[in-house]
């Protein structure tokens, strides 16, 4: 009982980041701009990427599309993570880390309201 509680803080944990850096980036903010913007992305494809990081917090909610939001949010983090490495930015890539980390270990302990 006490895993699913500490899973379902962890899943809200995720789900408002990914809101909160998905709308980010679909309103262009200056940061986002300036930071995918360095890898070689214009704004429309900063505002793609921000529906996707927004669609895959969503999906995390849905017990049937958990996994699939994990993957999504996840594959997003991996791509800045690698973006990062490219340019030889560890400190960068670090504080990446955690967020990838989180999406595994959610991953790795279900939807709390799984009957498992």
């Amino acid at each position: 009982m006490v895993v699913k509680i500490i899973n379902g803080v962890l899943i809200l944990v995720a789900v408002f980041m990914g809101l909160k850096q998905g709308w980010a980036m679909l309103t262009g903010k200056a940061e986002m701009l300036d930071l995918f913007g360095k890898w070689g992305f214009n704004k429309a494809g900063v505002m793609v990427n921000g529906i996707v990081t927004i669609i895959s917090a969503l999906l995390i909610l849905y017990p049937k599309t958990f996994v699939w939001g994990n993957f999504l949010m996840a594959a997003a983090i991996l791509m800045i993570i690698c973006f990062h490495l490219l340019e030889k930015d560890l400190k960068g890539m670090a504080i990446e880390l955690p967020f990838l980390f989180l999406n595994l270990v959610i991953i790795y302990l279900q939807h709390p309201f799984t009957g498992k």
